[in-house]
């Protein structure tokens, strides 16, 4: 007790700093949870074969490492909010930075994500490869290719992001190699007219559109069907039936008066509700293994025939319909 302090008054000093170490041991239990968690989720995101994944897809594995919603029955449908603040799972993944396997550098484009190395090793057998400073659209942007001859094919097919590191991501995995298809993002729109005229030469051509659960991600496809009349353009998803159905993480936004005219007509009520409560799912927030196997499978599989009756049906097919199985 100092000089001038009265009995009370260093009790009550006394419980302060006493109260602030016991914070203090709270926080740091806390941290060295978090940490195990992000070690699981690095080993997870990866999995199986070495994938390579971005910093909001680890971010994301965390969330289901932290509160594993999988376990819980199949009939019960919903879009849990994110259970980690993406504050507290940056400030453990720098506890870790440059540690982290198969995490993928930030982006050249932007100078934005983790700094990782975005490999998984180097070794014979190793299997991985970098992907550092790897470009979007590079492949197949104007003057990019030493392949004077590579816009002289037809184009089946093409694939177009909305979210730039999930193009990244892709391209990182060689999806654009195993889908024989072109990877680009939003941001290289409009399309080369190269590309224009690669994907007339092909009968039933399909620019696809890899977008988020929400009402910009659901606006892109009218939008680029808008922009390329004449372009056949189909969704993927994701739309809000397929985050609740995988019970995505899914962070609450400001409510959203919903515009019809911005809506597909096949989003149900219960679909319109969930975004006009200003919920909205990323498709990071899908495992990297099931996202690579879904894109995979739904842009290399039969085109719809021109006779079908399903090609009446365009509304639905702009919102993703009979995509994203739960298993």
């Amino acid at each position: 007790m100092t000089r001038g302090t009265t009995g009370a008054e260093g009790v009550r000093a006394g419980r302060r700093v006493r109260g602030a170490k016991g914070a203090g041991g709270v926080r740091g239990v806390r941290g060295r949870l978090l940490d195990r968690a992000l070690d699981t989720a690095v080993a997870r995101a990866g999995a199986p074969g070495r994938i390579l994944f971005t910093e909001r897809q680890l971010y994301y594995e965390l969330c289901r490492v932290v509160r594993p919603v999988g376990r819980l029955p199949r009939a019960l449908r919903f879009t849990p909010a994110p259970p980690v603040p993406y504050e507290r799972f940056e400030e453990a993944l720098s506890r870790r930075r440059g540690e982290v396997r198969g995490l993928l550098g930030p982006d050249p484009a932007s100078g934005t994500g983790a700094s990782g190395a975005g490999t998984w090793g180097t070794g014979p057998g190793d299997g991985g490869g970098t992907a550092d400073g790897l470009p979007v659209g590079d492949f197949f942007a104007p003057g990019a290719s030493a392949e004077p001859d590579l816009y002289d094919y037809g184009l089946p097919r093409l694939l177009v992001c909305q979210s730039r590191s999930v193009a990244r991501m892709l391209l990182a995995n060689d999806l654009h190699l195993e889908a024989a298809c072109p990877v680009l993002a939003a941001d290289d729109l409009p399309l080369d007219p190269r590309l224009l005229a690669g994907l007339a030469r092909v009968e039933g051509a399909t620019v696809h559109v890899l977008h988020d659960a929400s009402a910009a991600g659901l606006a892109l496809t009218a939008r680029l069907r808008d922009g390329h009349p004449g372009v056949r353009v189909a969704s993927l998803g994701l739309v809000p039936r397929h985050a609740i159905a995988m019970r995505l993480n899914a962070p609450r936004g400001p409510a959203w008066v919903p515009c019809e005219a911005r809506l597909p007509a096949g989003l149900d009520r219960r679909e319109r509700e969930w975004l006009a409560r200003g919920r909205s799912a990323e498709v990071e927030a899908v495992h990297p293994a099931r996202l690579l196997r879904t894109v995979q499978r739904l842009v290399r599989g039969p085109r719809t025939p021109v006779h079908s009756v399903w090609t009446g049906l365009r509304e639905l097919r702009a919102a993703g319909f009979m995509t994203w199985p739960d298993n």
